[in-house]
């Protein structure tokens, strides 16, 4: 009894000597995720639970990930380009408008100094002639 307890690691708890996982455990794991498939599965799925994706690293690493990349998506939330926004409807509408009514005061200015050399034209022609 006290070898079982030494060697076990200590009362009814996890033997914490062992290092790896036997066939049988890894058979019991298989049927409850079966049977946790079955329940959940579409009639489109595969008869069969896919495999769980093995990740060699160890959990400080998944951690570790995670941490960054919720990091990084914060700190994309707070870049320069991510606060400007562009313009709305009504904010391009204006911007057309007081682009036209620029373009007719220049229009107007121009008309305006045409006629001015026009005149002034005719008043040299006539004052020479």
């Amino acid at each position: 009894m006290a070898e079982a307890a030494a060697a076990g690691g200590g009362g009814g708890g996890v033997d914490l000597s062992r290092k790896f996982v036997s066939e049988s455990e890894l058979d019991e794991r298989r049927k409850k995720r079966q049977e946790e498939w079955e329940k959940v599965r579409k009639p489109d799925d595969p008869e069969e639970a896919p495999e769980e994706a093995y990740d060699p690293r160890s959990l400080f690493e998944r951690l570790q990930e995670q941490k960054d990349k919720k990091q990084e998506e914060f700190e994309e939330q707070f870049k320069f380009k991510n606060m400007v926004r562009g313009l709305d409807e009504e904010e391009t509408s204006f911007l057309d408008e007081v682009s036209r009514q620029q373009c007719l005061v220049e229009k107007r200015r121009r008309d305006e100094e045409k006629l001015e050399l026009l005149e002034y034209r005719i008043s040299f022609h006539l004052g020479v002639v």
